[in-house]
């Protein structure tokens, strides 16, 4: 029998024991490594990004940081930005979502990250290894469709898309950043063996989401101002 009333990264570490906190479910391997199997029969840049998925997913739930995101909130800023960030748009590009524009995916996808953001439902997330994975699943297929959605918009509406998913990002990350209280009753007495505070960790999370949470945004703006770039270039190269 599975006891799903537990944390599914294990019991929150402490500072000398986090680095060794290797996750070696062997569901998850087996999941992974059927993913593998899917990118091998994919090609070009489809199968690169369907490997580099898979290797930003390893980081996320098999290193040591998965036991970290137990004890600081702040290690769970970081692990969300690799779930929402990271995998979630190679995924995109590898398995791009064929249906719903930015219109509809980009109020689903903050829905979804606030929603996993109140306190009692993230708790209960850390509680319970079901919840645990629901947080992770539906996290990862709101931002897979939404980065599908960018990449398949005209410039402009992938602009706008890519600004409000900052906007939310960052609000939330100000929010965070300026509570006066902590939030979170699963991090209030396991930031202390690292020597911070619940609410210290908690800024600290605010300032993960808010600064280098924009850092993926940016970057998509920047591929799409190169792509308009070259259709310009191509266009007036034609035309002389």
């Amino acid at each position: 029998m599975i006891d799903w009333q537990r944390s599914y990264c294990g019991v929150a570490p402490g500072p000398d024991g986090w680095a060794t906190r290797w996750n070696f479910d062997p569901v998850l391997l087996v999941v992974l490594g059927l993913v593998v199997v899917a990118c091998l029969r994919l090609h070009g840049s489809r199968r690169h990004a369907g490997l580099a998925a898979v290797a930003a997913a390893l980081v996320a739930f098999v290193s040591p940081l998965c036991a970290l995101s137990v004890a600081l909130f702040s290690a769970r800023a970081v692990h969300h930005l690799v779930v929402v960030a990271v995998v979630a748009p190679l995924l995109a590009v590898a398995w791009p979502p064929r249906r719903g524009g930015i219109a509809a995916a980009l109020p689903v996808s903050t829905v979804l990250l606030w929603a996993w953001h109140v306190p009692a439902l993230y708790d209960a997330a850390l509680a319970n290894v079901a919840i645990y994975w629901a947080m992770q699943a539906t996290l990862l297929a709101g931002f897979w469709w939404f980065w599908g959605a960018i990449r398949r918009a005209s410039p402009a509406e992938a602009v706008a898309g890519i600004a409000g998913g900052a906007v939310q990002m960052g609000f939330l990350g100000a929010l965070l950043t300026f509570a006066t209280r902590p939030l979170y009753e699963s991090h209030l007495v396991t930031t202390v063996p690292f020597g911070i505070g619940p609410l210290v960790d908690q800024q600290l999370a605010g300032l993960v989401m808010w600064v280098p949470g924009m850092a993926p945004y940016a970057v998509a703006a920047a591929w799409i101002a190169a792509r308009r770039w070259h259709a310009f270039a191509a266009t007036a190269a034609a035309a002389t």
